[in-house]
């Protein structure tokens, strides 16, 4: 089992579902766990289950909300299921120091930092990052209409009291657009993944992300994206 920490205050259960569905067709058992504090994927993602903790599958993605460990989340399965599911990807939403410390993240653990420049997500982000494991790689992820040096050095400044381990090669940029954010309201309203109205820059940055998740080339990518219905 790999663990992947995206870091944030920013809103990313979308992009992490989307990225999750291309992952499982190729051939990934995956798992996102929504550490969040408003775990909003309890909303998003369509189920009849009304309980405070859960494990819903979704797309063939197991989603577990309301947990504060993998500990508790292997005991539930458990409990559920009789047995404890393997995984080849544990997906973790974190927006809280204390969720980044109870599911014992660690520099062996793959991290990405995701935020856009309101104000507000990134500072409110970046109060994590003193809790991150030392020697820990990470990755930015950036939702931004425009990719300026002067927003990335504003966020170095805001980031300056932390010793963070910064990925120089990669900066993951999402241009958001507003088809975008109307592709993602039709996939709500659906209960369904679907990439039909998204941007090709945003589509790009995704499939890059699954790349960069699973080490698996361009093409393994783009062949179980095109499996998702358009």
């Amino acid at each position: 089992m790999k663990k992947y920490a995206f870091i944030g205050a920013y809103e990313k259960t979308d992009m992490l579902l989307y990225a999750a569905k291309i992952l499982t067709l190729m051939g990934k058992k995956v798992m996102l766990v929504d550490t969040t504090i408003l775990k909003k994927s309890r909303y998003i993602v369509p189920t009849m289950i009304n309980e405070k903790q859960y494990i819903t599958s979704y797309e063939a993605i197991d989603v577990a909300i309301g947990f504060d460990s993998l500990e508790a989340i292997n005991q539930y399965q458990t409990e559920k299921f009789g047995k404890v599911t393997q995984y080849d990807i544990v997906m973790l939403d974190i927006d809280r120091a204390i969720a980044y410390q109870k599911f014992n993240i660690t520099s062996d653990d793959v991290h990405f930092f995701v935020t856009s420049f309101d104000v507000y997500q990134l500072k409110r982000g970046i109060q994590v990052l003193a809790y991150i494991a030392k020697e820990a790689k990470v990755t930015k992820i950036y939702y931004t209409k425009e990719m300026l040096s002067a927003e990335d050095e504003y966020f170095h400044h805001l980031a300056k009291d932390y010793k963070i381990k910064w990925d120089q090669k990669d900066i993951i940029f999402f241009p958001f657009e507003t088809t975008d954010l109307n592709a993602i309201y039709t996939n709500q309203r659906s209960g369904r993944i679907q990439m039909k109205g998204f941007s090709s820059s945003y589509i790009d940055s995704l499939l890059y992300l699954v790349e960069k998740m699973s080490g698996e080339g361009s093409g393994k990518v783009k062949k179980a994206y095109k499996m998702i219905e358009n």
